[in-house]
């Protein structure tokens, strides 16, 4: 069973930074896309990002080109989010999810990002 479990969620001001970390276990992933998706208070889940883990290459949300980067660590199985240049519009709840084909069927629980104007 795929498991993920995000951390450095956190409470920062505009123009700031934090780093979003996801470990993923149960599976090897080499077949995966894992990705970052956000939901803010009374709006949908959206995508933010995500990463085909076995070549790397990287997709991104017109809202955050530029000022967040996703990334892997293969060996430790781990998922990040660098988010550079936070504005208020970035609070949200992140999950990070797997999709083992062509749907995203592993979340996990989530954690909130607060940023202040």
């Amino acid at each position: 069973q795929v498991q993920l479990v995000e951390s450095g969620g956190g409470l920062v001001q505009a123009g700031g930074s934090l780093r979003l970390s996801c470990a993923a276990s149960g599976r090897t992933f080499s077949n995966y896309s894992l990705g970052w998706f956000r939901q803010a208070p009374g709006k949908e889940r959206e995508f933010v990002a995500s990463i085909i883990w076995r070549i790397g290459s990287m997709f991104y949300a017109d809202s955050v080109k530029g000022r967040f980067t996703i990334s892997r660590d293969k060996a430790k199985n781990a998922l990040y989010l660098q988010m550079n240049k936070l504005k208020p519009e970035d609070t949200a709840v992140y999950y990070c999810a797997a999709a083992p084909g062509g749907e995203w069927g592993y979340w996990g629980q989530g954690t909130q990002v607060t940023v202040s104007s």
